[in-house]
């Protein structure tokens, strides 16, 4: 059960992050909320109560994750599931022939150093706290959950540097578990479709009505409360391991 259980969420203070640490604080977890230093993480875990701590975190720092590690052991005692949310994005083609100009290496960098890399220094910090935990009957330790996306599989024009950086994290999450595995760590992956997230809250009624109905069954956006309800399900099953879960009301991207 999640009760108890000491989580960190990554990209905590808004969007699917935060609906995350809602639920889990709810459900009687203990969380430490990590964000950037400019994000309201700190009004939000005041908001949460006392079992909510934020600490300032970019997730590519190997100090700040560490920080926040730390954090969970002196507040918390352990760490029991790390869930990795943050994330970013950019909408660029490969080459723009009307501007004769390239997609900046920079901008396609940026985004597979958070997304990929960030993730990926989230998973190996975070296992080596869980490691030390006591085993559970089934010689659980810890769980990791990732984010994805449906743009692993399905990216649209535009997206190719949120596609690669989102197909690696489903690239890595089998040999991540398989790498974990021996020590009671447990890794799965979550890739949402079309979210009620601030991203896409930004754009036009116009719009968002229009993406709600590219989706079969239900006809809406995701909202991050069902991201949350999975992160719980895949922390309690515990024959939930090295997998890819596609949470999109059987959406497929068009181009």
């Amino acid at each position: 059960m999640i009760k108890n259980a000491v989580a960190l969420v990554t990209g905590g203070a808004s969007g699917l992050g935060r609906a995350t640490v809602e639920r889990l604080a709810k459900q009687g977890a203990r969380v430490v909320m990590a964000d950037l230093g400019s994000s309201k993480g700190n009004e939000v875990a005041k908001e949460l109560g006392d079992n909510v701590v934020f600490v300032p975190v970019d997730v590519t720092s190997e100090k700040d994750v560490t920080t926040a590690l730390e954090t969970a052991k002196d507040k918390f005692g352990r760490l029991d599931l790390a869930v990795n949310c943050a994330g970013t994005a950019t909408a660029v083609r490969t080459y723009n022939f009307n501007k004769n100009a390239a997609h900046r290496l920079d901008d396609f960098t940026r985004v597979l150093m958070v997304n990929t890399v960030g993730t990926f220094n989230v998973i190996r910090l975070s296992a080596g706290l869980m490691g030390a935990n006591e085993p559970n009957q089934d010689g659980q330790r810890g769980v990791i959950v990732n984010t994805a996306s449906v743009a692993a599989y399905d990216g649209q024009i535009g997206q190719a540097a949120y596609s690669a950086s989102k197909a690696a994290v489903v690239g890595m999450t089998l040999p991540i578990a398989r790498d974990l595995s021996t020590q009671g760590i447990r890794v799965c992956t979550i890739a949402p479709g079309l979210f009620n997230t601030p991203m896409l809250a930004a754009l036009p009624e116009k719009v968002r009505t229009f993406l709600a109905k590219s989706i079969p069954f239900p006809q809406r956006l995701g909202e991050p409360s069902e991201y949350a309800h999975l992160v719980q399900a895949i922390y309690e099953n515990p024959l939930m391991n090295g997998e890819t879960i596609r949470i999109d009301g059987a959406l497929r991207m068009q181009p």
